[in-house]
Parts: structure tokens; C-alpha cells; sequence
């Protein structure tokens, strides 16, 4: 574990789903539908999709162990995809997508805010997520802080996906941040694993579906939801 200093921080990069965004709130009801969608109303057959991706669609939870909660896309589509010989891979990923960019998230926090608090405080702020591109950016411009952000990756903007961690260097890279002054702020151990492996300190939050004790041996901090953040900085 890293002894972080607030006062050092220059950058934070956060991951979306579960961070920015409460996962349960959000991705529970999208799972649903989709799920209802792809098996066109057969509820058996929804049920049976569900199984295969980690998620209860008569409780309407995902597993704490599905690996869509830190996964891609394409990862999505793998599992998928056998069930539907009549559907490329392509359609499928589109599919995918288009219904995850017309999703209604749920803020973890009240996030326009906080955003314009670190940023008014010099902090170079972004977005890394395991998501696709074109749906992060159509969340982040739902929740009206797109601007807020200085650089935004998803697992298809070419620098890979977490736990790698070409997404963090990329950012800090782009805002001119050393990654020993950057943090990696994220809700599961492929974020944090990734920050690790970049060399940024580590914050875990608790609005995705992880426990403190999943986290804490990835994270030199866990905080409840980003909100906290501004305290730790000591920002007035």
C-alpha cells in the first residue's frame, strides 16, 4: 500500500459504471430490459440469458462475481453470441451498445458539483471505463459534465481495457501528469489492479457492487462514494 499525499495529486481518472455512476441502480433495470428484449418476451428463455451473463432477472441483480460488472463489451457479446446464430457478432455488439448509450444512469453523487470543486482546485480530471466509447460519452453528456472532463477512454478507444493499464497512461500522458501524482478512482480490482500497474495511487468506492474487504487489498484508500473526495484533498 501507497502513503498518499493529498497535497501531491495533481490528476484523478475515474472509472464510470459503479463510480461516477451507482452500478445497481443503474445496470439492474438496463439488464432487465435488454435481457427481455433479446429473448422477444420469452421470459424462460430472458431467465436463461441471464444465467449466462451472472445476473438474476427474477431478483433483477447481478451476481457480485458476474463478470460484467468490470467487463467489456466484448465480453458481453462472447458469451452471447452462440445463443443467436442468426446475429453477427456485430449486430450483437451494436445491440449492446445502443441500448447501454439510451440507459438513464444514476448519479452516485450529485456529480456536476464535484466535478466543477476538483477542476476550480487545478486537478486534470477523466474518464476510463471498460464500457464502450460512444455510451460513455452519451452518459457523461446526459449527466451534463462532459466538459468536465479532460480525457475520456473506453475499452474500444485503442489503449486496451483495465486491469491493463494503458487507458491510465494514456490519460496522464495527455494531461501531463506523472502517474505518481494521478489517482485511479474505481469500484472494482480491474480498476485498481490497473492502477497499480500504472503507478497512481488507488481509491476504492463502495457504489458498486464490491465490499471494502474485495477492495482493500488493490486500494491505498476506500472511501464510501466520490463525494468524500474533497474532504480528503482538503479542498475549502
Amino acid at each position: 500500500m501507497t502513503e498518499l499525499n493529498p497535497r501531491d495529486i495533481g490528476a484523478i481518472l475515474f472509472d464510470k459504471d459503479g463510480t461516477l455512476f451507482d452500478f445497481g441502480a443503474t445496470w439492474n433495470a438496463w439488464a432487465t430490459s435488454f435481457l427481455s428484449d433479446l429473448a422477444e418476451g420469452d421470459r424462460d428463455r430472458a431467465v436463461a440469458l441471464g444465467a449466462l451473463i451472472g445476473f438474476d432477472l427474477d431478483a433483477g441483480v447481478y451476481a457480485p462475481d458476474s463478470f460484467v460488472i468490470a467487463g467489456t463489451p466484448d465480453d458481453l457479446v462472447e458469451a452471447l453470441v452462440p445463443e443467436f446464430p442468426n446475429l453477427s457478432r456485430e449486430t450483437l455488439f451494436r445491440l449492446i451498445n445502443d441500448e447501454a448509450a439510451a440507459t438513464p444512469m444514476v448519479e452516485a453523487v450529485s456529480l456536476a458539483p464535484l466535478l466543477k470543486r476538483l477542476a476550480a482546485a487545478g486537478l486534470r480530471l477523466g474518464v476510463a471505463t471498460n464500457d464502450a466509447e460512444a455510451p460513455a460519452y452519451a452518459h457523461l453528456e446526459a449527466a451534463g459534465v462532459l466538459q468536465s472532463f479532460d480525457f475520456i477512454a473506453g475499452s474500444d478507444s485503442g489503449y486496451g481495457a483495465k486491469p491493463e493499464p494503458g487507458q491510465l497512461l494514456a490519460f496522464c500522458s495527455a494531461v501531463g501528469v506523472a502517474p505518481n501524482r494521478a489517482l485511479m478512482v474505481g469500484d472494482s480490482a480491474h480498476d485498481l489492479t490497473a492502477g497499480r500497474a500504472a503507478g497512481m495511487g488507488t481509491i476504492a468506492v463502495l457504489t458498486g457492487l464490491a465490499k471494502a474487504s474485495d477492495l482493500e487489498p488493490f486500494a491505498d484508500l476506500v472511501l464510501p462514494d466520490i463525494g468524500y473526495l474533497p474532504n480528503w484533498l482538503g479542498l475549502e
